[in-house]
């Protein structure tokens, strides 16, 4: 499909505030490093203060795991990028530990193939997915927080409205929100689909002045934030 061009899918940002932009597909393609799950354009996004991520980096920050309200990204609504129906809801997971520190991150790695094997539910974590006005792009909101879904399949949403929270449910390190577009609603079977964001600022490197971008794609490391 890369060799092949396609039209992005356009979609406003998804929360309000500033965010981090990581694995994005403007650095590289497959931005998560695999086409499985429909992760080939996929991005994820960190809330941060300045580009503080934490409210604090203490020995736990560096040696073990660490509790999930200390990130800013935590409990952050998550809106819909854009107007669709609701087809599919998953709110069933707890909402893991966060780890930064490496050696919290070994043993979580050499459990990947099992939460791969286990389901959507153990990857994506909580998750809802919509399907677009023009009956062919879907996108997946994942790693919302345990219980806060407020959406059903078959509801209808327009852009801005909160479906959820932001978690760290599922195959998370630390609570972020990841979005992906993609040709079918179930990530197992679909084929990823490029993206890029309406109308918002960006600060493509520490003290730099802020820009306005009418639409594209944030670049790795850029914070960006909504325009409203």
């Amino acid at each position: 499909m890369r060799g092949v061009a396609l039209d992005r899918v356009a979609l406003a940002l998804p929360f309000r505030g500033t965010w981090l932009a990581r694995n994005s597909p403007a650095r590289r393609v497959p931005s998560h490093g695999t086409d499985l799950f429909a992760t080939t354009y996929a991005m994820d996004f960190v809330a941060v203060r300045g580009r503080r991520t934490a409210t604090v980096r203490d020995w736990r920050a560096l040696l073990s795991t660490e509790p999930v309200d200390r990130f800013y990204a935590f409990g952050q609504p998550v809106l819909a990028p854009a107007a669709g129906r609701v087809v599919a809801v998953f709110d069933g997971r707890s909402d893991e530990v966060a780890r930064r520190s490496v050696v919290a991150k070994v043993p979580y790695a050499l459990t990947q193939a099992t939460r791969v094997r286990a389901g959507a539910g153990a990857i994506a974590g909580n998750h809802v997915v919509l399907a677009l006005p023009d009956g062919g792009a879907h996108v997946l909101l994942a790693h919302l927080r345990a219980g806060s879904v407020r959406v059903r399949v078959g509801d209808v949403v327009t852009t801005g409205d909160q479906i959820g929270s932001c978690g760290n449910s599922g195959n998370s390190t630390q609570p972020h929100l990841h979005i992906q577009a993609m040709d079918g609603p179930d990530a197992y079977v679909a084929t990823g689909l490029p993206m890029a964001f309406r109308s918002y600022r960006a600060w493509r490197r520490r003290g730099a002045r802020p820009v306005e971008v009418a639409e594209g794609v944030p670049r790795e490391s850029e914070v960006v934030e909504a325009l409203t």
